[in-house]
């Protein structure tokens, strides 16, 4: 005997689509004003635009492939983890960018934020371990105005990183000058935003349309592969960023090397340097064993042996972005001055 199952109708409208499993209803959510947060960074905490006393050889090398890249038009790239701008080295990135030393920046979502709020009060960064225990971390009024700037880059077939230098740029914020991606929209210079849902403070908020950030990061991931298809004689710099920016890269290198297999043309001289805490060992132009920790760490693998393997030089080195950065600038701006051929 068969047993009957009764089926349950569930009404369908454009307006509230049905859905198996409840969903947080924002409309309950309190966001408080930027001004009732402490943060950890301001405008006393970054670092003055001046040279360091030493710089590590693997940077004064990094250097000569930079300027040598800029002199041949190949592009320099620089992906980074929030964590950069955190650690105060605005004004160095911004340098680099206006002397044409940089041909592109792909950073996460949060990089996106610190460099928002700092434009606008002159302050980032708070504490989770302050905010989370009444629920309050992340939910700040003024950091949702990017859920709008994203949704009307969406709606325009524009990238996140272009839309929000923009905004911060022609609204005149009041820390323009020390943002990075306000410089790059000055300066026609592409940054690209790569987000995972779910990351960010801003997904958190009422005002958030996720299938936006999606289109506009997307949009983002395809103009960074685009400048990854010249990338032939060029460097990439991969500061601080164990996942995002490892993983967007190999499968930006995998899209430039397909269509330029098809072209009879090869992707495979170029430099990569990661910088991070990670204390890797002397040698690292090998992959490490499964059984290893530092396999899973992906910059080794991916960015310091793999995408290199056919003719191209991966460099590590361990240290700080205060220091790092300051040095790689150094670096750059007290040796020779290249003679650019033009912006890729």
């Amino acid at each position: 005997m068969r047993r009957k199952h009764k089926t349950r109708l569930i009404s369908m409208t454009a307006s509230s689509p049905p859905h198996r499993f409840p969903l947080f209803d924002r409309s309950r959510l309190r966001l408080r004003p930027l001004a009732e947060r402490r943060h950890d960074l301001d405008l006393a905490s970054l670092l003055p635009l001046a040279p360091v006393a030493e710089v590590p050889p693997v940077l004064a090398r990094v250097a000569d492939h930079i300027r040598t890249a800029r002199e041949a038009n190949a592009p320099v790239l620089l992906l980074m983890g929030a964590h950069v701008l955190r650690s105060g080295v605005q004004r160095h990135l911004v340098d680099l960018l206006e002397r044409g030393l940089l041909s592109g920046i792909a950073m996460n979502g949060a990089g996106l934020i610190h460099d928002f709020e700092l434009a606008l009060i002159g302050a980032t960064t708070e504490s989770v371990a302050r905010y989370i225990q009444d629920g309050s971390f992340g939910l700040w009024q003024e950091t949702s105005r990017l859920n709008d700037i994203a949704s009307q880059a969406a709606r325009n077939g524009r990238g996140l990183g272009e839309a929000v230098g923009q905004a911060i740029w022609e609204e005149g914020l009041p820390h323009r000058d020390l943002s990075v991606l306000a410089a790059a929209f000055r300066l026609g210079i592409p940054v690209t935003a790569h987000v995972g849902i779910g990351y960010d403070i801003v997904h958190e908020m009422p005002n958030c349309d996720g299938g936006a950030w999606g289109a506009a990061s997307y949009t983002d991931f395809l103009r960074f592969a685009a400048l990854v298809e010249g990338l032939e004689g060029g460097v990439v710099m991969s500061l601080g960023s164990a996942v995002m920016g490892p993983e967007v890269f190999l499968k930006a290198l995998a899209m430039a090397r397909n269509v330029a297999s098809q072209e009879g043309r090869s992707i495979r001289r170029f430099t990569t340097l990661v910088t991070d805490l990670h204390p890797l060992p002397e040698r690292v132009d090998a992959e490490p064993e499964r059984s290893c920790a530092g396999y899973y760490f992906r910059p080794w693998k991916t960015l310091l042996v793999r995408t290199v393997a056919d003719g191209g030089e991966g460099l590590y080195l361990q240290g700080r972005h205060a220091d790092t950065v300051p040095a790689l600038w150094t670096a750059l701006t007290t040796g020779r001055e290249p003679q650019p051929g033009g912006s890729p």
